[in-house]
């Protein structure tokens, strides 16, 4: 067997579970791997230096495919209502068939940190089928220093290997594609699937797992903080705003996807960026459109001029879920440590086309772990494929496939660290005003920045407030720079009797989505609940 590259000898590839292999590669750098997937035909080179890569058939995640190993551990821990559950046996016989068919493979090994903060990170090691995978997880995670590879023992294992098909009667599988987690014994295998950000969630949802027992919360969501230590949360489903929000020239990026709090303050679980493309131009998104045409950036299902070499960012026609993925420090203002004090603001986003919430609201403790646990925003026709119309979304915790315990677990972490450290949580609604989608207009950005500005520099917390009559939260009454008339939604409708219509509608969508929690809230949880009075 071929070994390259640096590792700790007393965990070679065989702590893996890896055995007669042609040939490891371990820990190498990033332009090493560049040099791999071009020279195996894994990708091509863009007219900037960047690495476009596709994923066949597998663009996206494929949730129906992924499921965790139930056994004595995990029995009463893991929230079964909304994850799949696949027998240890199952799982025993996935593993050995994983084993078997990587013999005489070349593989790639990545040791890697999860976490920033050194108390609660996780030693991941990472083996792939693909010399660019190895590269994309070398971009996405924390990388260590080359004297630590020498004494690395990794704690978490994931093993992708595309090449590998389930059997759904031997395997207990849906399908050829598996995402199988164990975390009793700590591996993830991965097979029949090229989509990169299977291996990054691998990460996220196993730190979902082991951080809530320690006190830590795993969030997903994105971080910033300002020049004089005030750091800020952003959670958000996808068309929300969140990257957009976050990323602010005048504050230091924290990261843009994966976070935990715990007693220190808050921590980047990343040392890197997954950004969506799909429209991506360098006046929309500056920052992000500028490490497309970085070279080593992994551009995954984007279009490219075969000529030029030059990314289409508009055409879909492989996905509307293309991306980018490149380290931290590309985006100029990042935070090298990747950690910040306890945050002095929480943000929520929601894009509501319903037009019922106002642009901003603030939250108490328990109103926060309501919306928290409901997680709603709303899908437009054309935003995702399937939608007609406009449709409700609660993901609860802002990220529903990738929470194994049940989400009062994180609700509750969540309400006690905004009391114990005065985090003021704010609602910013990105969506519609004046009306739903097709007869309101989306709140403008302008604004949206303004009262996010406001709220973050501690000035709206001076501002005269409102009781919302239907959601119970504050709203306030005035704030300089910003159209009072925005701020109190039913005013901005011709039909105030249809407003109040579509508000009795949405109320009954929070308060049904919200009836297989309300067993797990305490009574002031329950009393922030939307009411019609």
């Amino acid at each position: 067997m071929e070994i390259t590259g640096i590792f700790n000898p007393d965990c070679g590839i065989e702590s893996s579970g890896l055995k007669n292999l042609k040939a490891v590669h371990f820990n190498l750098n990033e332009a090493e791997l560049y040099e791999l997937a071009i020279k195996r035909g894994e990708g091509m080179v863009t007219a900037h230096g960047a690495l476009s890569v596709t994923t066949g058939k597998h663009t996206g995640r494929s949730a129906t495919d992924k499921f965790y190993i139930r056994d004595d551990e995990t029995e009463d821990v893991i929230w079964w209502d909304n994850n799949a559950a696949m027998s240890v046996d199952h799982y025993q016989a996935l593993k050995a068939d994983f084993i078997d068919h990587a013999e005489g493979m070349e593989l790639f090994v990545q040791d890697l940190y999860g976490g920033a903060d050194k108390d609660y990170r996780i030693k991941v090691r990472v083996v792939t089928q693909f010399a660019w995978h190895a590269l994309f997880i070398r971009h996405l995670l924390r990388r260590p220093e080359l004297s630590e590879l020498k004494t690395f023992e990794p704690e978490l294992h994931i093993i992708s290997i595309p090449g590998f098909e389930a059997d759904p009667d031997r395997h207990g599988t849906n399908s050829k594609t598996v995402i199988a987690a164990n975390f009793t014994d700590l591996k993830v295998l991965i097979g029949s699937t090229e989509y990169a950000g299977e291996i990054k969630k691998a990460v996220f949802s196993t730190l979902n797992y082991l951080l809530p027992p320690q006190g830590v919360m795993p969030m997903h969501c994105s971080a910033n903080v300002d020049d004089n230590g005030s750091s800020a949360l952003f959670f958000g489903l996808s068309g929300t705003g969140k990257t957009t929000l976050s990323s602010d020239p005048e504050r230091t990026l924290i990261g843009d996807d994966e976070h935990g709090w715990s007693d220190n303050g808050i921590f980047n679980f990343e040392g890197g960026c997954y950004a969506k493309t799909i429209n991506l131009s360098p006046e929309s998104e500056p920052e992000i459109y500028a490490t497309t045409q970085r070279w080593g950036s992994v551009i995954e299902n984007v279009v490219f001029d075969p000529v030029t070499r030059m990314p289409d960012f508009d055409d879909a026609s492989l996905t509307q879920n293309g991306r980018v993925g490149y380290p931290i420090h590309y985006i100029p203002n990042a935070s090298e440590t990747g950690t910040a004090g306890h945050p002095d603001n929480v943000i929520m986003l929601t894009a509501d086309a319903f037009g019922i919430l106002p642009p901003i609201a603030r939250l108490t403790p328990a109103a926060a772990k309501y919306h928290f646990l409901s997680g709603y925003t709303a899908k437009v026709a054309g935003t995702e494929k399937g939608v007609k119309g406009t449709q409700a979304t609660f993901s609860t915790c802002f990220g529903a496939p990738f929470m194994p315990r049940n989400p009062t677990v994180y609700g509750n972490l969540l309400k006690h660290l905004l009391a114990d450290h005065d985090a003021v949580c704010w609602l910013v609604n990105t969506g519609w005003t004046g009306g739903p989608y097709g007869k309101g207009h989306r709140m403008p950005i302008k604004e949206t920045r303004a009262l996010l500005s406001a709220a973050l520099n501690g000035s709206l917390n001076e501002v005269e407030m409102r009781i919302d009559p239907i959601f119970g939260f504050e709203v306030p009454v005035a704030v300089a720079g910003v159209d009072s008339a925005i701020l109190e939604p039913r005013s901005t409708w011709d039909d105030p009797e249809a407003y109040d219509k579509q508000a009795a509608e949405l109320v009954k969508m929070f308060v049904d989505n919200f009836a297989k929690f309300e067993p797990h809230v305490s009574a002031d949880v329950m009393a922030a609940a939307p009411s019609i009075k």
